[in-house]
């Protein structure tokens, strides 16, 4: 499996990013995918996952009403929409599949498995 994030970028308080992640290996409507992030220093906190079928989607408190988790099947590519954006949403970024994998804080509906090399955040006047 690989994923691919992009869309990183440093963006004043308030703005808006849409993340992207390109997944090969397997296809999305198979498996369940989502977000989680890591500032330097911290625990990784989860964001947003959906589900391989139903779309169902799942967010960390900290980010509901603001972010938005989609994908598009048969492009194999995840976004996530992030509105009215804080400081403290700087961190490093990752795309990840929902498996058997490590349980992370503000989503433990959805542990994380692969994941890619992550895209950088920054939101900063």
């Amino acid at each position: 499996v690989q994923l691919v994030e992009s869309g990183g970028a440093l963006v004043q308080p308030g703005g808006s990013l849409r993340l992207a992640c390109v997944v090969s290996g397997i296809r999305l409507d198979y498996y369940a995918i989502g977000w989680f992030r890591q500032a330097p220093g911290k625990e990784p906190e989860g964001v947003a996952c959906i589900s391989s079928s139903d779309g169902t989607t799942h967010y960390a408190d900290s980010v509901k009403g603001r972010f938005t988790i989609s994908k598009d099947n048969p492009e194999d590519t995840l976004y996530l929409q992030m509105n009215s954006l804080k400081s403290e949403d700087t961190s490093v970024y990752y795309c990840a599949t929902v498996g058997r994998g490590v349980v992370v804080s503000g989503l433990p509906q959805c542990p994380f498995d692969n994941w890619g090399q992550g895209t950088q955040v920054t939101v900063s006047s």
